[in-house]
């Protein structure tokens, strides 16, 4: 896991495109797109890239990490919808490349083991952005989540509804279920980039890259995981402990290494 603190949320995007823009330029590539708030720096520079550099996903596809259950596709606050809107229609992705979970599914059960063995016909996800909530989740594996999780339907813990409230028109509108990729799941990715912003984000950071790996905070198991980039501006990484030292190696990291 490597920590790279980037002084603005401008700087995060832009490492997180360089990133993103490596994998997509060595040939097809499998991408897995997080949704919320987090991301959509990232998501701006890469359409300025396609539009003022020719950076083309023609040759790409994409996975959504999770969807609302009881949301059709089309409604304006489905990821299906957010994602087309934010980020896919503005560049050039292939028609069916853009994969999600379906919200209306009657048997949701059914509905993971078919997105699961989509992704394994896919050859896998070769980088995959994730967010961070203020508690720990990624994807919506919330606390308490098994560190093993597979792709499943799960029920949103009211603070992260909370947190999903200002999409919508009021708070009893947020669904009360998800279904979403698992821990598991997401740590069968090639390449994590974990990106946070703001300092409501730092504890949550600290806990997930300093802390125990615990289902307490789901995202600490991506410490098991080979090729994590943790992307992080300076408010994110105020509860950091051991910042000095992320900060000295990355400033001392060969050039030629990449991320």
């Amino acid at each position: 896991m490597e920590i790279i603190i980037l002084p603005t949320p401008d700087d995060v995007a832009r490492t997180a495109a360089d990133a993103i823009e490596e994998q997509v330029r060595r040939g097809p590539s499998v991408l897995g797109l997080a949704t919320g708030s987090t991301p959509l720096g990232t998501y701006q520079e890469l359409i300025r890239r396609h539009q003022e550099d020719g950076l083309s996903f023609a040759a790409a596809q994409a996975f959504l990490l999770d969807e609302y259950v009881g949301l059709h596709a089309a409604h304006p606050q489905s990821y299906h919808s957010f994602i087309r809107k934010e980020f896919t229609e503005s560049v050039d992705f292939g028609d069916g490349t853009v994969h999600g979970l379906d919200g209306l599914a009657g048997d949701p059960a059914a509905e993971a083991a078919r997105y699961e063995a989509r992704i394994a016909a896919a050859g896998g996800v070769d980088i995959q952005v994730l967010g961070i909530g203020t508690d720990g989740h990624v994807g919506f594996n919330e606390p308490m989540s098994s560190l093993a999780s597979r792709t499943r339907i799960k029920t949103l813990t009211r603070q992260t509804r909370q947190d999903n409230a200002r999409f919508f028109a009021a708070l009893e509108d947020v669904p009360d279920h998800v279904l979403t990729q698992g821990l598991g799941t997401i740590r069968e990715a090639r390449h994590l980039l974990l990106l946070a912003m703001g300092e409501a984000k730092a504890e949550a950071v600290a806990a997930a890259v300093e802390g125990p790996v615990a289902a307490v905070c789901p995202a600490s198991a991506l410490q098991l995981h080979p090729h994590v980039s943790v992307l992080v501006d300076e408010a994110a990484a105020s509860r950091l402990a051991h910042r000095g030292y992320y900060q000295d190696t990355f400033g001392r990291k060969p050039a030629w290494q990449g991320l």
